[in-house]
This record gives C-alpha cells, structure tokens and sequence, in this order.
C-alpha cells in the first residue's frame, strides 16, 4: 500500500511538471509569436486592410486599374510614411532613368529645374546650351506650369520629371510662366539625347590671371572635366581662381571629395555618422591648389555643394560669397532590390571639417550679397573679382568690364559629347549601390528640389 501512494506521488509530481513544461512552451510561443507580429510590417491586421480597400476599389472605382500599380503605391507609401523626401521608392523603369542619368546617358530636353517644397511651384533653374529647350526659347528663371496641357504645380518633381522625358512621342507640350514679361508661353520641344557639360571654365581676366571655373552638379565625368578644367586655365597663367556652385544641387559624394582633394591641403574634407555613430571621414594629401580662391553660393546650392563650400571655409582656404545655402547635410544610399526596383534611404549624416552639420541651417557665406535680377550685372561675380584684385566696393572694376578688356578671352568647357549626369547620387560604396548626399535666407527656411530632365 505504501509502494502504491508512493508511486501515485511521483506520477502526480511528473504530470504537474510536464503541464507546466507544456504550458511554458505555449506562454512562450505565443510571446515569441506577439513579438515577431509586432516586428513585422505587414501584420495580420494590415493584410486584412489591404483586402478590404483592394475590395472596395474592385467594386466601386470608376476606372480600370493595374495591380502592379497598386503594388508600387504601396511601396511608394512604406517610404512616405517615414516623412522623408529623400527617403524614396523607385520602380524598375524609374531606377533605370537614374542610372541612365547617373551614367551621362539620357533623353531629355536639357533643362535642370527646382520645386520649391513650400509652394510647389517647379522653375526652371538652367536651360543648359546647345539642348532642345534652349533652341525652341525657353529661359532661365521660367515657371514650368503645364505639360501636356495638364498643370503640375504641386506634383511630385520626381513624376513630372518621369513624364517629360518619357512618353512616346518625340515632342512634349510645354506651358512656362515667364515673369519678367508675365506672359504664358507655349512650346513644343524635341525629346532628344543631350549632351551637357557640368563644369564650364573662363579666364575672366588674362592680365590679372583671375579664373573662372562654374561646377553645375557633380557626376561621375565631374572630376574629369574639374581636372582638365584646370590645367586649360593654368596654361592661360590663371594665378586665382573663383568657383561658383550656385544653383548646384550637389551629386555624388565620391566626385565632390576627390575635387576638394586637388584643393585642400592634408586633413579631413568632411566625415560623415550613421545612426549607431560610426564614423568615416574623407581625407586630402598634402597636394593642393596655392591660390586665391573665392566660392560662390546662392539658397540653390546643396548638399555635394555644401561640402564643397564648407570644406574651403573651415581650412581657410578661399572666401565664401553669395547668399546662405540650401542646407542639406545629410547622406541617402540606393539599395538595389531583386526585381529591379529599388529604395534610397537617408542613412548618414555628414559634418564639415570643423564638426559642423548643416542640415537645415545652411552654410553661411563670408560676405553675403545677393544677385539683383533687376539688373544685367552679377553683383556676387563682381564683388569675387573685387576681392582678389584687393579693390574696395567704391571702385569701378567688375568682371564684365574685366571680360571687355581682355578680347582674347576664351571660353573653355569641358565634357564628352552624350556624357552628363543625374545630380543627386553618388557611388560610394559600389557602382550600384550608390549614395546621395542632397534654404534659408535669414531665418526664413525654403526648401526645394532640383532635378535634370
């Protein structure tokens, strides 16, 4: 009798343990499961509000629709909820254009415009020489208000851009608001291969050996052009120089810090934190550029121009002049996806030598002074020269007057023909996984987006 409790004990004592190790690994289980559905993106919860919309669209939206254009709306949407601009999804088809940009190789119409974030309204910053826009008459400083007849003030940059170059006809229909007239004006302009420089070079004044080199984005030919740029204007006797990045919207990181490096003496360029704060910094040797130098700026340069500015400003090694930069000071990296599609997510902030990001803030200018469009001069130009020829602001010589008096003044440009490039990527770490590094005036902040088409 003894021997029986005896074993009823220990049996009761094993069932209570194996429930509890039973319920233990159901408690468990289900922490594991809660934790994983609170980990991913597309929980039960969200794939049953998909449906219901799906269904609802089914049902009642007027017009056909393509699923593989819901899909990418949805892909669209995770990025938009992180409440970045420059956080993005691209298709497959949109990836591609980037490279193509990127590359040098596009179709387009030649011009480079700008959004502005508050108002939506898109300008059009440059319209590059030699492209179809610029033959059929549009300018400089003209408000893009209709394509196709349809208006886009306020549309995404990115998609206005998509529908200008593409499309199967080899005209587009353009309406630009032009305000030194105030007239709407209409063209039709050829969609075509373009081919542009990104560094444009000039001796302002032979005499005095005072050149001029403008950077308009920085690309993969960028440095080329930058080098050959240079030595063009060194065998003219160019004994200073000013670099003008106005209306630079930046480009690719690699570009801006291999140029800087011609420049700069040894140390630090710019360096760059993620969000676990690890570091990578950018070096120049002890190769630089012995001469006066003056940077012009304006609220349109950004990001790789912002380096470019800050790096000069905080070695002491030339004047900044204009107006206070855009302010981006941070970094995006394209991560190519399986299908060919692909994201670029802001993962880095960057820091000018000094320790100093910018971001939202700008780089302020040594002498600030702003372009009066009311007149034919370009006061910042003029105030450069003024600088390095050591002349006071009451004294009379501006670089056009210095341009008139040198008659055998030449322009010299660089570039391979077919050959430009998308200005807001860059190819640090691999050839396809590349990074993009992207106002204020006063305290007023006003932030825009510029792109090529």
């Amino acid at each position: 009798m003894k021997r029986n409790q005896n074993r009823f004990a220990q049996g009761f004592f094993l069932g209570v343990v194996s429930m509890l190790i039973v319920l233990g690994c159901i408690f468990a289980g289900m922490f594991i499961a809660q934790r994983e559905n609170r980990n991913k993106t597309i929980t039960g919860k969200t794939e049953r509000k998909l449906e219901e919309l799906k269904s609802l669209i089914d049902y009642y939206y007027l017009d056909p629709v393509k699923m593989e254009d819901l899909e990418s709306g949805v892909y669209k949407g995770l990025l938009s909820g992180l409440n970045d601009p420059y956080s993005v999804y691209y298709t497959k088809e949109e990836y591609q254009e980037m490279l193509e940009d990127t590359t040098g190789n596009y179709v387009g119409i030649g011009v480079l415009i700008s959004q502005d974030a508050e108002t939506g309204v898109i300008t059009i910053v440059r319209c590059f020489e030699g492209s179809p826009a610029k033959e059929v008459g549009i300018m400089d400083g003209d408000v893009l208000y209709k394509v196709e007849d349809k208006e886009v003030t306020g549309e995404p940059v990115d998609k206005v851009v998509a529908r200008i170059k593409g499309g199967k006809k080899d005209k587009i229909h353009l309406t630009v608001y032009r305000g030194k007239t105030s007239e709407y004006k209409d063209f039709d302009v050829e969609r075509r291969n373009v081919s542009v420089p990104t560094v444009e070079a000039k001796m302002l004044d032979k005499e005095k050996g005072i050149g001029y080199v403008q950077i308009i984005q920085f690309d993969e030919v960028t440095f080329n052009q930058f080098r050959d740029a240079m030595e063009a204007l060194k065998s003219q006797g160019m004994k200073a120089v000013v670099f003008d990045v106005r209306d630079n919207p930046g480009g690719m990181y690699d570009t801006v810090c291999k140029i800087l490096d011609q420049i700069l003496p040894t140390g630090t360029i710019v360096y760059t934190e993620d969000k676990n704060g690890k570091r990578e910094e950018m070096f120049s040797d002890a190769n630089s550029l012995d001469m006066p130098i003056i940077v012009l700026q304006n609220k349109n340069s950004a990001s790789a121009s912002e380096i470019f500015a800050g790096a000069i400003q905080d070695f002491g090694a030339g004047q900044i002049v204009g107006g206070q930069s855009f302010g981006k000071g941070i970094v995006q990296q394209f991560f190519p996806l399986r299908d060919g599609s692909a994201i670029k997510l802001t993962i880095q902030k960057y820091f000018t030598p000094k320790g100093v990001n910018i971001h939202g803030k700008g780089i302020t200018p040594d002498i600030e002074i702003e372009d009066d469009a009311a007149t034919a001069a370009d006061e910042p130009l003029d105030k450069a020269v003024r600088i390095i020829n050591g002349e006071s602001d009451s004294e009379e010589t501006t670089a056009e007057q210095a341009v008139q008096n040198d008659k055998n003044n030449e322009e010299v440009t660089t570039g391979e023909a077919g050959k430009t490039g998308e200005q807001s990527t860059s190819g640090k770490n691999s050839s396809s996984s590349k990074k993009e590094i992207k106002k204020k005036k006063g305290s007023k902040k006003k932030k825009s987006k510029t792109k090529k088409k």
